[in-house]
């Protein structure tokens, strides 16, 4: 089944176009600045080299319009290799408790996604924005909501409450709910086959590096803790975001800089993290060279980071009761060696041993990077949430076209 996959953001939109039985990208586009005077667009089909252009799109809808039409301009009416669209998959951040699997979209899902726009602010509205434009480009094709906090549902409740009065989480749901689910998923998925282990009793972590990090503890194939939590705002240091930190802080910052709770939202969520603590970038290339050429605080930051995603490995290893492998994904767990590098040393103790020239050589592609006598494999695993998405939605759309009651 060949699938449109959808990722709106509030000021962006990418898509794939995938082939659901094969895993292949037959296209892909993404749509930035969408709403401001000019948009810039890249797009590519098949092999072909990227291209990238400048256009406007005031909407979520016009972009989508604009990226499909340059597809198929690429594509060409002497090529024409681009399938027909049989549905639509969206990556939806938050599901709230409602949604534990993926769903497809009728009317009570669209309300339920609004309903989680207080959970989500930053991303269920442009998700369901991304919905919109789909569904009146594609009116006659299914769609699938594919929710991030889905894969998190099997949390426990010592996991996911939070020692707050208890009326706050009946009130209003105010919970753990997690994040970056179709990472963990897919990531955990490889480990298993990689190390031959059956999901059934096993017992692994998944470490999710990029802009956004988050960490999970899986056993019997379930997620059972993460380090996101009600927002992607809380545990490891992210890029532009504070992870944990002591609640108090807060009040301290609005009274110390007379800031408004508005704004003190704003700095730990874009100017904290990497940022914040290095004063000069959240990418972790800069601040790995930077930190090479001897500036303190890049390197200070780095430390921290690192710090950080080392003591959730000791927390999740003391929750799961032992470990059979570990896995580092996205752009940093996957391309930064250097990272892993210093999050795992020194804990040759609880298993993992480090294969230097291993782990140098391991970027951007699936690999061991400890010994062979390590007893807790580490790999790198690269991510690939389009695909689950893809999967997910190919499995609804069938169920739907075989039932009138789907």
């Amino acid at each position: 089944m060949i699938v449109l996959v959808v990722n709106a953001g509030s000021s962006s939109l990418k898509i794939d176009l995938t082939d659901a039985d094969t895993g292949a990208v037959l296209a892909a586009g993404q749509v930035e600045r969408i709403g401001a005077v000019s948009s810039l667009a890249g797009f590519r089909v098949g092999d072909a080299k990227p291209e990238r252009i400048s256009l406007q799109a005031p909407d979520h809808a016009a972009a989508l319009s604009h990226l499909l039409d340059r597809m198929r301009e690429a594509d060409g009416p002497e090529r024409d290799v681009l399938p027909e669209i049989e549905a639509v998959g969206h990556r939806v951040v938050h599901g709230g408790e409602q949604f534990a699997e993926s769903a497809l979209i009728d009317g009570e899902v669209v309300d339920a996604i609004r309903d989680a726009f207080d959970l989500a602010p930053l991303h269920n509205p442009a998700n369901l924005q991304g919905i919109r434009a789909a569904q009146k480009a594609f009116p006659d094709v299914p769609q699938v909501a594919v929710f991030d906090t889905a894969f998190h549902q099997t949390l426990p409740p010592q996991a996911y409450l939070y020692a707050l009065p208890n009326r706050l989480y009946r009130r209003h749901k105010i919970r753990r709910y997690g994040f970056h689910g179709t990472s963990h998923f897919y990531v955990s998925r490889r480990l298993y086959e990689l190390e031959a282990l059956d999901p059934k009793g096993s017992r692994v972590i998944t470490i999710h590096l990029g802009n956004g990090c988050s960490m999970c503890a899986i056993r019997d194939g379930r997620s059972v803790d993460t380090s996101m939590g009600m927002t992607p705002l809380e545990g490891l240091v992210m890029g532009t975001r504070s992870g944990d930190l002591d609640p108090s802080i807060v009040f301290e910052v609005m009274e110390k800089e007379d800031m408004p709770l508005a704004e003190v939202h704003t700095m730990l969520n874009r100017y904290s993290g990497l940022l914040g603590l290095s004063g000069y970038a959240s990418d972790m290339r800069d601040l790995l060279a930077e930190a090479a050429a001897g500036d303190t605080r890049c390197q200070q930051a780095v430390d921290v980071f690192c710090y950080r995603v080392k003591s959730y490995i000791g927390r999740y290893l003391a929750v799961l009761g032992g470990l059979d492998a570990v896995a580092f994904t996205a752009g940093i767990g996957t391309f930064a060696a250097p990272i892993r590098a210093q999050i795992l040393d020194g804990l040759e103790g609880l298993g993992m041993t480090l294969d230097p020239a291993a782990n140098d050589a391991a970027s951007g592609a699936e690999a061991r990077v400890t010994t062979a006598d390590s007893a807790v494999p580490v790999w790198v695993v690269p991510t690939n949430e389009e695909l689950v998405i893809a999967q997910d939605t190919q499995k609804l759309a069938l169920a739907a076209q075989q039932s009138p009651f789907a």
